[in-house]
C-alpha cells in the first residue's frame, strides 16, 4: 500500500497546488453541478483556481500537501481557533487518486498531528452525497444543513480544558470593560451586533467573517492589509492616509466604483482595462488615444 503522509506546504508550491486544486474541483463541478449557470461555493469556493488564494492559504492558514509515495495528490487547508478548535477549510484529493483512502488517512494524521484539539468542524455541499458518506465515516456528525450546504463536527472527549475557555455559553448582552483579551480566539460564534470602543486590536486576525452593515469609523489601519474581500456597496468616506505611505490595490475587480471629492494627487493607474472608466465626465479611453496622437505627431 502506498505511504500517505502530509506535510506543511510552502510558498514555492503554490503553483503545482493551484494546479491540481483546480483541476480536482473542476472535475467535482462536471460530477455534481450537471447543469449550466449553478453556482455552488463549496464546490466550487471564491479563488479555487487562484494562485493569488493559495499562496494566501499557505501563508495565512495551515496548509498541507497530500502525499502518496513521496508525491503530491492533494491538498489540505486547515485554522486553528485557540488550542482546542480547528476547522478543515479545504481537503481534496486529486481524481485519479480518490477512492483509495488518501483523504481519510490525511484526516487522521491531521488529528494525530493537532491531538489536543477536541473539535473539528467543516462544511461541504449538499450535492456532494459522497462527502457526506466520507466524513460520517470519518466520525463526523451532521449538525445543521440547508438546501445547498451541509455542516459537520466531531468532537472528541474534553480534557484539562482550561477555565479560560467558554464553550456553548450565552453571554447575550453582556459588557466587558478593562479586560485584557490578548491572544484570546473567537470562532463560530455569534458576535452580531457587538460594539467594539476604545480598544487595542493591534495585529489581530479577522478571516471567514461576515461583515456586512457594519460600521468601521475612527480606526488606525496604517499597514493594514485586506486579502479577498467582498466590498459591494461600500464606502470610504472623510479617511486619509496618515504617516504611513500610499494605500495600494492590487489585482482588484474596481468595477463601478466611484471616487468623489477625493486628493487624487500623485495617484498612479497602471491597468490596460479601462473600458467605460471616466475621469470629471470624461471618458480615460480617449483622454490616452488624444494624448498618444499628439505624442507621435
Amino acid at each position: 500500500m502506498s505511504a500517505i503522509t502530509i506535510q506543511r506546504a510552502a510558498l514555492q508550491d503554490a503553483e503545482a497546488l493551484t494546479i491540481l486544486k483546480r483541476e480536482t474541483f473542476n472535475k467535482e463541478a462536471e460530477r455534481w453541478l450537471p447543469e449550466v449557470g449553478i453556482e455552488d461555493y463549496n464546490i466550487q469556493p471564491p479563488g479555487y483556481d487562484s494562485l493569488s488564494m493559495m499562496k494566501y492559504m499557505i501563508s495565512h492558514l495551515h496548509f498541507f500537501q497530500i502525499l502518496s509515495d513521496e508525491k503530491t495528490v492533494g491538498g489540505l487547508a486547515v485554522t486553528l481557533s485557540g488550542k482546542y478548535r480547528g476547522r478543515i477549510d479545504r481537503i481534496f484529493v486529486i481524481p485519479e487518486e480518490q477512492g483509495k483512502g488518501i483523504g481519510g488517512k490525511a484526516i487522521d494524521l491531521l488529528e494525530e498531528l493537532y491531538p489536543q484539539v477536541i473539535s473539528w468542524d467543516l462544511e461541504t455541499s449538499s450535492r456532494q452525497t459522497a462527502n457526506h458518506h466520507f466524513y460520517e465515516k470519518k466520525g463526523f456528525v451532521r449538525v445543521f444543513e440547508t438546501e445547498d450546504e451541509f455542516s459537520y463536527s466531531k468532537q472528541k472527549p474534553v480534557k484539562d480544558m482550561q477555565a479560560s475557555e467558554f464553550e456553548a455559553r450565552d453571554l447575550e448582552g453582556s459588557s466587558f470593560y478593562s479586560v485584557n483579551l490578548q491572544n484570546s480566539d473567537v470562532s463560530n460564534s455569534n458576535v452580531s451586533s457587538v460594539h467594539f470602543s476604545n480598544s487595542n486590536m493591534t495585529n489581530s486576525k479577522f478571516q471567514n467573517i461576515n461583515f456586512r452593515n457594519t460600521l468601521f469609523a475612527d480606526l488606525n489601519l496604517s499597514n493594514s492589509k485586506f486579502a479577498f474581500v467582498t466590498m459591494g456597496g461600500m464606502s470610504f468616506e472623510h479617511s486619509e492616509l496618515g504617516e504611513s505611505g500610499p494605500v495600494t490595490f492590487t489585482a482588484c475587480n474596481m468595477q463601478g466604483s466611484r471616487f468623489l471629492s477625493c486628493n487624487m494627487k500623485d495617484v498612479e493607474i497602471k491597468t490596460d482595462q479601462l473600458s467605460g472608466m471616466t475621469l470629471n465626465g470624461v471618458l480615460v479611453e480617449k483622454m490616452l488615444s488624444a494624448y498618444l496622437s499628439q505624442k507621435e505627431s
